[in-house]
């Protein structure tokens, strides 16, 4: 095991996989002079040239739409989109062209492409920069979506995600960039579509994904010393969803909250507390609540941009709602 941030963690396993098939290459905005915006690509144009790490003019429908191209005659270009809000000028190209193209096509050709891109609030950079957008693209047959929560994390979903035949979106949360964390050295991968119990607990289970995820297992190491046993299940994966490893934990713990970065309505959280619902129904002992934003365009100024996301504080009064609640009841 190495001590790497997410963010060397994601560079390492770019060069590792260029280095491991010739087919492998980089394409998006700043990515080769500047080396990306967030570094992630540093060093790569000198090592590998210009004709593997492409910068591109600012247009995102036509270089995700060039990625697309390329995968569907067996290349497998790994994109950098600057922020998953940028994505919205190539969603055309996303959900209407790589993500049908296999099942339009009878099966007869693949896109096997990755589009990294960061996303996330709590760094200032406006309303239309700092979004938690996954959801659009959760919502499209045909992608796979994956928000690692972890350098290690990291390392393997990149790697399946790179090897991988169909289109998977890579979301970041920029907030992660700088944490640290314990990396296996083995060139392993990680099974797209499979949660992670990032703790074991018998009281509450938590659901949570990239950053929320980091959060929500924060809050149940500090309440372990409370003697309340928080399981928490880190989805790793959007779509595929592991809907089995949620409701297994719920028919453990008889409780569930969702923690997301991603406003309430219509969003991740309410897809888990239907497939709760649907799956653990009979073994809850209290509804499913929910943890999100605030459903406002979120504030620049830095006080409202805290105010309006979730936090740990928050998750925690929940909990304790819950449990005090079903204890009261019993």
């Amino acid at each position: 095991m190495s001590e790497l941030s997410y963010r060397q963690a994601l560079h390492d396993t770019l060069r590792e996989e260029m280095l491991r098939d010739e087919s492998v290459f980089l394409i998006g905005e700043e990515i080769g002079v500047f080396e990306g915006s967030y570094k992630i690509t540093a060093g790569l144009l000198a090592e590998f040239g210009p004709r593997r790490v492409r910068d591109t003019p600012i247009c995102e429908e036509g270089f995700v739409g060039a990625a697309i191209g390329a995968a569907m005659l067996g290349l497998r270009p790994v994109v950098e989109i600057m922020t998953i809000n940028f994505s919205l000028l190539a969603i055309d190209q996303i959900v209407n062209h790589a993500a049908k193209i296999h099942a339009m096509f009878g099966g007869q050709v693949s896109v096997p492409m990755v589009i990294r891109t960061p996303g996330g609030g709590g760094q200032q950079l406006g309303a239309s920069h700092s979004q938690n957008i996954e959801v659009y693209y959760a919502h499209a047959p045909g992608l796979k979506v994956v928000t690692p929560a972890t350098p290690a994390d990291a390392k393997g979903l990149l790697r399946a995600a790179i090897r991988d035949d169909d289109p998977v979106l890579f979301v970041e949360n920029l907030s992660l960039y700088n944490t640290k964390g314990e990396v296996p050295d083995e060139t392993g991968r990680i099974e797209i579509g499979k949660a992670a119990v990032a703790k074991e607990g018998r009281d509450i289970t938590v659901v949570a994904y990239s950053r929320a995820a980091v959060i929500a297992l924060d809050v149940a190491r500090r309440l372990e010393a409370e003697g309340i046993s928080v399981e928490v299940i880190d989805l790793r994966s959007l779509r595929p969803l592991d809907r089995e490893t949620v409701c297994a934990s719920v028919r453990k713990t008889s409780r569930a909250v969702v923690l997301e970065d991603d406003w309430l309505s219509f969003g991740v959280g309410a897809e888990i507390a239907a497939t709760i619902q649907e799956g653990a129904f009979d073994y809850l002992d209290a509804p499913v609540r929910r943890v999100a934003a605030a459903e406002v365009p979120l504030p620049y100024a830095k006080p409202l941009e805290n105010a309006a996301l979730p936090n740990a504080d928050a998750l925690i009064k929940v909990i304790r709602e819950i449990l005090d609640d079903t204890r009261y009841q019993r």
